[in-house]
């Protein structure tokens, strides 16, 4: 049903909208100064602002929608189980995520073929920038998935799926940077602050660098929202 809502491909032109100035204005201020940083690295830094818009609005409907609805009872009185739901609704918003980023790819294919310039064709930071977008995304949209699971209403789904995207993208970011976290008696809680600070992953994606632990963060992180997600649509189903 995702892929057959007309507001799916209203919030996917809006996204290549979005991302399309975004771009526009770093290629913008590399062309007016001389900067050895690739325009890559720069615009993937952005990826915390749809991911903060995009990923509630793909997965708010999934789950909550079925609840309000009552479908969700009628749904899993089939021969399918509350896993299979929440993989297929998850599957479906991930697909449809990474769809819109691999869209941004055109940006690249136009200034491929006006510009000769190397600094805006270093392939390593796109392929490491994309990587770095596909593996977290998989957190990001499961996370999405949780708070559908959790709510009856659109709203509050995107609302608690906002809400737990901020604290995992700039959230542990400003908490890793807290004066009291800084005392050497806290050592171990800013390690492990710092170790799951997403930009300090984005960096070291972007530098060709693929820290196998990150990967095993985002993929854990995954299971781990997703069989919340399973607990959650099936304790919903018991008590209603």
């Amino acid at each position: 049903m995702l892929f057959l809502n007309p507001s799916t491909y209203i919030a996917a032109v809006l996204f290549l909208l979005f991302m399309g100035f975004i771009f526009m204005g770093i290629l913008d201020g590399f062309t007016k100064a001389a900067q050895d940083v690739s325009p890559a690295v720069e615009f993937f830094k952005f990826f915390f602002l749809p991911v903060w818009v995009m990923v509630p609005l793909l997965t708010m409907k999934g789950l909550a929608e079925e609840r309000r609805s009552g479908t969700l009872e009628t749904l899993l009185t089939a021969p399918v189980s509350a896993a299979e739901v929440v993989f297929a609704k998850f599957g479906a918003a991930y697909l449809l995520y990474m769809l819109m980023w691999l869209a941004t790819l055109g940006f690249i294919a136009v200034l491929h073929h006006f510009s000769k310039d190397a600094r805006f064709l270093d392939l390593g930071p796109l392929a490491g920038g994309y990587l770095f977008v596909a593996v977290t995304g998989l957190l990001y949209v499961a996370v999405g998935t949780l708070a559908s699971a959790l709510a009856r209403s659109q709203a509050v789904a995107a609302v608690l799926a906002f809400a737990g995207l901020f604290a995992l993208t700039l959230g542990l970011t400003w908490a890793s940077g807290m004066t009291f976290v800084q005392q050497e008696s806290l050592h171990q809680v800013r390690s492990a602050l710092e170790s799951a600070d997403v930009f300090r992953h984005l960096e070291d994606f972007t530098r060709g660098v693929v820290d196998t632990r990150q990967i095993v963060f985002y993929l854990t992180g995954t299971a781990l929202t997703l069989i919340l997600s399973i607990l959650g649509v099936e304790a919903k189903v018991l008590h209603s």
